[in-house]
């Protein structure tokens, strides 16, 4: 998932998104340790999509902090 795909998501589809993708993460983590993960880069590319989620969600929450705090100055 390209980080253009994760920013069109909306908050609940995130933290969805977030929960499959850490599901998905343990159960390569479980069988690259019963040698039966054949591809080895999904590993990399799954917590690569955790961090893409996490960034837009720290985004997100840093954006509307500001917002409140300009209302609040106004």
């Amino acid at each position: 998932m390209q980080i253009s795909e994760v920013r069109q998501l909306n908050d609940a589809e995130l933290s969805r998104e977030l929960l499959d993708q850490q599901r998905a993460l343990m159960n390569l983590r479980f069988r690259k340790a019963t040698m039966q993960l054949t591809n080895t880069n999904e590993l990399g590319n799954t917590r690569k999509t955790i961090a893409r989620i996490n960034t837009v969600m720290q985004e997100r929450k840093i954006t509307a902090e500001l917002n409140a705090v300009k209302v609040e100055g106004e």
